[in-house]
């Protein structure tokens, strides 16, 4: 299997340097390789090129029977048929055997998402007398102020942005860049943030950096870090409920869509390709304003 890895890592390298993949999702890609790997090996399949259809189909059958999410299974199915282009491309194989696999039917679910009064309470829980406290804070205003990725939070730089207009350069999915506004909430923290608690936690640093949020060694945070933060921030509340930076990201886009928003500036802002992407949170709106009706109207 040693040629195996070779050509894995080749693959990974791929998708990091010329695909500009995080490294979060270079990683789930590298965990769901592996467990078709595992699969191979079980079923005694001797080499990437001898997998034929009938053996995606079989795979399949399995993520079934270990009661994998639907959402879950296509996304392993989809990683699989990027792998085998990319081995067709390089002349490793001659066919795709996953690309006539049919994805399961995604379930339909609407984003989860944060009222007004539960980002309050987390807003509630960082102390901002110290610099990590400081940091945490400005962390949670520019996830919920600008709805960006967690892998594009963690690639900011000092120098991307711009107080005066109130703007932050972004460096998305394909090395797209875009601009997106943040408000006065997210700048008053971040300055008390750059002017405190990062010069004080670069102290620790053996060496320079431009990044904009540290860990507490001084040096950057990574992605795994900000999702460790969010965590952390969560079971201060006490609250039984599930948050990661993409619900802070569902939550930017619900709550500009339910006052008032276009479509079409919020798909600017979220850095989607395609307008359908963002009109999932549209779901949403319609279900607040069923709420509203169904609460407010005499005749409901």
């Amino acid at each position: 299997m040693e040629f195996v890895k070779d050509v894995l890592n080749s693959f990974l390298e791929y998708l990091q340097i010329e695909k500009n993949y995080s490294k979060y999702t270079v990683d789930c890609y590298e965990k769901d390789i592996g467990i078709f790997m595992s699969f191979m090996q079980e079923e005694q399949i001797q080499n990437l090129q001898s997998v034929t259809y009938a053996d995606a189909r079989l795979f399949l059958t399995r993520l079934y029977e270990k009661q994998y999410s639907k959402r879950s299974m296509s996304r392993k199915i989809s990683c699989l048929r990027t792998f085998y282009r990319y081995l067709n491309r390089e002349e490793l194989v001659e066919d795709n055997p996953f690309a006539l696999v049919t994805l399961p039917k995604k379930e339909e679910r609407n984003p989860r998402f944060l009222y007004e009064e539960e980002i309050v309470k987390l807003f509630q829980m960082n102390d901002l007398t110290t610099p990590l406290g400081q940091r945490n804070q400005s962390l949670l205003e520019l996830l919920y102020a600008t709805g960006i990725r967690v892998s594009e939070c963690a690639s900011i730089k000092l120098s991307d942005i711009d107080f005066s207009l109130q703007t932050l350069l972004v460096y998305g999915k394909g090395k797209k860049q875009r601009y997106v506004p943040f408000g006065c909430y997210a700048k008053g923290a971040l300055r008390v943030y750059i002017d405190n608690g990062r010069k004080l936690l670069l102290k620790k640093a053996p060496s320079d950096t431009h990044s904009l949020f540290l860990n507490y060694k001084g040096t950057p945070l990574t992605d795994r870090g900000i999702r460790l933060v969010i965590d952390q921030l969560v079971k201060k509340t006490a609250e039984n409920i599930h948050i990661s930076p993409h619900v802070l990201r569902h939550t930017f886009a619900t709550h500009m869509l339910n006052e008032g928003a276009d479509l079409r500036t919020v798909q600017e802002m979220l850095g989607h390709e395609h307008l359908s992407t963002t009109q999932i949170y549209t779901h949403v709106t319609k279900d607040r304003l069923k709420a509203v009706y169904m609460n407010h109207h005499p005749r409901a």
